[in-house]
């Protein structure tokens, strides 16, 4: 049964860097397009990035949501089960619950609805003090 950890998260202050991690594992990793979503209290899961599934020959697509385009990078290491999200000159309203998923799917509009992934992680806090 796949299996999703994240790490990385924390209460950091607008301005700086931070990276989140997401292990999988009970599958076989580069075969999932994966994903992170955000959910602030109050509000409905938002897309926040998602990588399409890769092979070595070919470099996977990437996607983001419009509010962290920019700032936020997503990338994935296929020999280490791991999925980041590295995100940059955090601000304030990207405090939220940060959750990794994973579903084999492919498609810039799949890719960010959060009904398209069957798997998903506990999730990480992140907050961001101004």
């Amino acid at each position: 049964q796949v299996q999703l950890v994240e790490s990385g998260g924390g209460l950091v202050q607008a301005g700086v860097s931070l990276r989140l991690s997401c292990t999988l594992s009970g599958g076989t990793f580069s075969n999932y397009a994966m994903a992170w979503f955000r959910q602030a209290p109050g509000e409905e899961r938002q897309f926040v990035s998602a990588v399409e599934w890769s092979t070595p020959a070919l470099a996977p697509s990437t996607y983001y949501g419009d509010s962290v385009k920019g700032r936020f990078i997503i990338s994935r290491d296929n020999a280490k089960n791991t999925l980041y999200l590295q995100m940059n000159t955090l601000k304030p309203e990207d405090t939220a619950v940060y959750y990794c998923a994973a579903g084999v799917l492919t498609g810039g509009r799949a890719l960010k609805r959060p009904n398209s992934y069957p798997y998903w992680g506990q999730g990480t806090q992140v907050t961001v003090s101004s």
